[in-house]
C-alpha cells in the first residue's frame, strides 16, 4: 500500500484524473490524502466532488475554506455566492444533497498516530500539537453534525485573533476553523494574520510562517497541508506543503508519503482557471 498526498484540487478534475494515472493509483493498494479545497475557482467542482466521493475508503479528505464556504451557501439562509465562486453547478446538481452530506462529514484534521502524520488544510498555531489539533477538529465536526446551520453561519470573521483554552461557543469554533483552514502566518505567541497570501519572505516581523515558529508544539509530527499557493511545494521544517496553484495555472502535485526521498509528481494545469 502507498499513501499519496494530493494538494488543493479546487475543481481541476481533469488534472486530478491525469495525476491519478501518473502515480498509477490502484484502489486495491493505495490511499489518497487530499489537503482540502476540493472545490471552487476551478471549472469542474461538481465533477471533482463526484470523483473523490467515488473513491470511498481510498480517499481521506480534510475540509478547506472553500469547501466550508460551499457548505455555508448550501445550509445557511441568505449566505450568498461570491463573484469569483464556481459552485453553481454543484448547488444545482441532482445529487447535490448526497454530495453535500458527504462533504459535511469530512473532518478538519486527520492524524495517523502510527506514522505521526497530521493532515490539515492550512496550519496550526504554535500551542497545538498534532493530538490537540485533532481533538479540536473533532469539536468542530461534532458541532457541524449537531447544527450545521449555526456553525457555518457563525464561522465568518477574523476574531478572536489568538488562541485561548478558555474560548467557548462560536468564538472557539471560529478560531479552530480559521487556524486549520486559513492560517499562513502568525507570531511566536500564536496571534494569527489571516490575510497574508504572499510568499513567506514577504511576511514582516513579528509575523512568520506558522511552521517556522521556534519550538512549536507540532514540530514532533509531520504536518501535510495545502492552502498556500504562494509558498508552493515545500518539504522541510517538519512539514509537507502541496498547494502548487493548479487553479492559478500552476500544477496539481502529489507525493508518496511512505517514501521520504520520492520526488513530487505534478500535472501542469490545462488552463489558468482562477481569477
Amino acid at each position: 500500500m502507498a499513501r499519496w498526498a494530493i494538494g488543493d484540487v479546487q475543481g481541476c478534475c481533469a488534472e486530478l484524473d491525469e495525476l491519478l494515472q501518473r502515480i498509477r493509483f490502484n484502489a486495491d493498494r493505495d490511499l489518497l490524502w487530499f489537503t482540502g479545497d476540493l472545490v471552487n475557482r476551478g471549472p469542474q467542482s461538481l465533477a471533482t466532488l463526484r470523483r473523490v466521493r467515488s473513491l470511498a475508503a481510498n480517499a481521506i479528505v480534510v475540509l478547506g475554506n472553500h469547501d466550508l464556504h460551499l457548505l455555508a451557501v448550501a445550509f445557511v439562509p441568505g449566505q450568498q455566492l461570491r463573484r469569483s465562486d464556481t459552485l453553481d453547478e454543484v448547488l444545482a446538481a441532482s445529487d447535490r444533497d448526497a454530495l453535500l452530506g458527504w462533504l459535511l462529514e469530512r473532518p478538519l484534521a486527520h492524524y495517523d498516530s502510527a506514522r505521526n502524520d497530521l493532515l490539515v488544510h492550512a496550519g496550526l498555531v504554535p500551542q497545538w500539537h498534532a493530538q490537540l489539533a485533532t481533538q479540536l477538529a473533532s469539536e468542530v465536526a461534532q458541532a457541524l453534525r449537531h447544527d450545521p446551520r449555526a456553525v457555518l453561519g457563525s464561522m465568518y470573521g477574523d476574531e478572536p485573533g489568538q488562541w485561548d483554552d478558555a474560548l467557548q461557543g462560536a468564538e472557539r469554533l471560529r478560531f479552530i476553523i480559521n487556524a486549520l483552514t486559513r492560517l499562513r502566518v502568525c507570531t511566536a505567541q500564536g496571534r494569527v494574520d489571516l490575510h497574508h497570501k504572499g510568499p513567506p519572505g514577504e511576511a514582516r516581523a513579528p509575523w512568520m510562517p506558522w511552521f517556522k515558529v521556534p519550538q512549536r508544539a507540532s514540530a514532533a509530527s509531520r504536518v501535510i497541508f495545502g492552502h498556500w499557493s504562494a509558498l508552493g511545494f515545500h518539504r522541510g521544517d517538519g512539514v509537507l506543503a502541496l498547494d502548487t496553484g493548479c487553479v492559478w495555472g500552476g500544477a496539481l502535485t502529489s507525493v508518496n508519503l511512505d517514501d521520504p526521498e520520492a520526488p513530487p509528481v505534478a500535472v501542469r494545469a490545462c488552463a489558468a482557471a482562477g481569477d
